[in-house]
């Protein structure tokens, strides 16, 4: 992305974080959760926010309660926009569990959804069959997202074993692993009850996987998402970002906002420092 402002004020200021990539882009991707929007807040969200969505994700099983006029039609917009869409993995979930998974699969390729979510966050899925289901929709043209964790606070996130699926997902295929926060980012996976980071299951994940880009890392909260920037830089992949907090987010990824921008001046300042003691 181009380090000067890129809208109406024409004015040579750069950003204060540099180096965000451009798109398309393979790295510093921002998933948006949409939980429901109409396609005239759609067509709203995508005029002024396109440049910084990535993929769209229709959450849960709600495309499912679309009309399929609209639900065609927003796909349509989205795609026209250049960005990804897909349905939500529990949809996909409730598929397994009926042994429809492989009609969904194909309706989704008719409908024009661009990606597929592989989850089990409520059910219980066996590798063997998550590593057939991520290879059929690989085969199909989708780009393959895949989520470890369960969405249920009572189950303990073990750390070894959603290392060992991370790896076997992206062997099998899989574009990206996210790691499950819910929408609410508190109480599951990796997050404690108040929304903060458990830091050694987080090194621990970027210590073991193949590389550390192939996480999106679910960050719903404005708290969530400072400290994955401030930790592994502005182009770190961020998920299940709320539809009225895109730009917001960008400015963070950016240092349009306090919260990072405070960051860039305490580097300088140190390494200015650094210079004058050097002197």
């Amino acid at each position: 992305m181009d380090r000067s402002f890129k809208n109406g004020w024409d004015l040579d200021i750069e950003f204060p974080l540099v180096g965000r990539e451009d798109k398309p882009r393979r790295n510093g991707l921002t998933m948006v959760l949409d939980k429901g929007l109409g396609i005239y807040q759609t067509e709203d969200l995508l005029e002024i926010a396109a440049d910084y969505i990535d993929f769209l994700k229709l959450s849960f099983g709600t495309s499912a309660l679309y009309p399929k006029k609209l639900l065609q039609k927003k796909i349509d917009i989205v795609r026209g926009y250049g960005l990804d869409i897909y349905p939500g993995g529990t949809f996909l979930e409730v598929a397994i569990v009926q042994d429809k998974w492989e009609e969904y699969l194909y309706k989704a390729k008719d409908l024009g959804f661009t990606a597929i979510e592989v989850s089990d966050g409520t059910i219980d899925l066996t590798s063997n069959l998550r590593s057939i289901i991520i290879k059929k929709a690989k085969n199909l043209g989708f780009k393959v997202f895949t989520e470890i964790g369960k969405k249920d606070k009572e189950e303990e996130f073990k750390t070894h074993q959603m290392i060992k699926q991370l790896k076997r997902d992206i062997a099998d295929g899989a574009y990206k692993v996210i790691i499950e926060a819910r929408e609410s980012g508190k109480g599951v996976s990796i997050y404690d009850d108040s929304g903060e980071a458990d830091e050694f299951k987080l090194k621990k994940l970027l210590l073991e996987a193949p590389h550390p880009t192939d996480i999106i890392w679910e960050a719903p909260l404005k708290k969530q998402q400072v400290y994955f920037i401030n930790m592994l830089g502005n182009n770190v992949n961020l998920g299940n970002i709320n539809s009225r907090d895109i730009i917001a987010l960008e400015s963070l990824r950016t240092g349009l906002r306090g919260d990072t921008f405070k960051r860039t001046l305490d580097i300088k300042h140190n390494s200015d420092t650094i210079i004058e003691m050097d002197l």
